[in-house]
């Protein structure tokens, strides 16, 4: 008596990924591209411009906290008077923000 056995082929799948797969993929980098990356660069270049107008007479704050006056400004960096005496130099991009712009009447009597 003799038994036989069944056997059943291997399933031969196709050569390398799905294309449905790689759809998902494109939509994932595409999302994160628009959720993370976009909104930074363009957070970057307004940061960028704002360094770029700033001018003596500008109050800002530094990235350490620190509140100060720019009294002037060199190719790479800002002397800020933080003090009745004391005047610091920050680098230009640890500028935070402009606090206040001095107006037109400030800077006459400056």
């Amino acid at each position: 008596m003799t038994k036989m056995i069944a056997q059943t082929a291997a399933p031969t799948g196709g050569a390398g990924f799905p294309p449905s797969m790689i759809i998902v993929w494109l939509l994932f980098i595409a999302g994160f591209y628009f959720l993370f990356i976009a909104p930074q660069r363009k957070k970057q270049k307004e940061h960028d411009k704002m360094l770029s107008t700033l001018q003596s007479g500008d109050e800002v704050v530094t990235t350490g906290g620190i509140y100060g006056v720019i009294t002037n400004v060199k190719d790479d960096r800002f002397v800020v008077r933080v003090g009745d005496n004391t005047k610091v130099e920050v680098g230009k991009g640890f500028i935070l923000s402009v606090v206040k712009k001095p107006s037109a009447e400030e800077k006459k009597s400056s």
